[in-house]
């Protein structure tokens, strides 16, 4: 059995997406005032972090796009949790339902499908946001009716990020109660079929995004 992580580390300061504040971490008991509250000896560091939910590598419930849509704690662990996966290796920008089509040998219905576009080449960096690669409209579209259990992209965000706001891909994926999970690393190492994937966020109530450990199991 081989353990693959996916995940980006989460730091004070990261940028994730370009605009939204980065984490911070702050003490609330240090381990020096600790010795005051335990036995001789004995300490414990307990901190604070202040972050939005798009932080690191995280998942998207239906909640993020859609008022009344299911949160984090209503998401099944059936759609995030040892999911077989489908590696689809992307070239070019758009990821739409041509490349989909012929990239797919293997079956999509029941399985999360993890879009390999090399964009987390950027991570860190303001190229990560600059002509990032996504999947299009009619990509989501594709993939909803071949019956995804979840879509993952190693990218800025699932959809192309334009100054009209439109974002079709989470529209879609999300109405179909399809997780997201974006900002993804590693994929690379991850093969084509074969793998099962873990990707469950904490069960917060009336919360839409949360960062995750994701990671497959070959």
């Amino acid at each position: 059995m081989t353990l693959i992580d996916l995940s980006h580390e989460i730091r004070a300061g990261m940028t994730t997406y370009p605009g939204l504040p980065a984490p911070e971490i702050t003490p609330h008991l240090t381990r020096e005032a600790s010795r005051d509250v335990y036995a001789p000896g004995v300490e414990f560091a307990i901190d604070r972090i202040t972050m939005v939910g798009n932080t690191g590598t995280y998942l998207d419930a239906p909640f993020h796009r859609y008022e009344g849509g299911t949160d984090l704690a209503g998401v099944p662990l059936t759609s995030v949790a040892d999911l077989p996966t489908v590696v689809v290796r992307c070239s070019g920008r758009a990821v739409d339902a041509a490349v989909l089509s012929a990239a797919l040998d293997a079956p999509v219905r029941g399985h999360a499908v993890l879009l390999h576009t090399g964009g987390d080449r950027g991570w860190g960096t303001p190229a990560y946001a600059e002509d990032a690669p996504y999947l299009s409209e009619d990509g989501a579209r594709f993939l909803v009716e071949a019956g995804a259990t979840l879509v993952g992209i190693d990218s800025v965000n699932i959809d192309q990020v334009t100054t009209e706001g439109f974002r079709p891909a989470h529209s879609l994926l999300l109405a179909a109660e399809i997780p997201v999970l974006e900002h993804l690393t590693n994929l690379a190492a991850v093969p084509d079929t074969g793998a099962r994937l873990h990707a469950a966020p904490p069960p917060v109530r009336d919360f839409g995004t949360f960062p995750v450990r994701a990671y497959v199991v070959v």
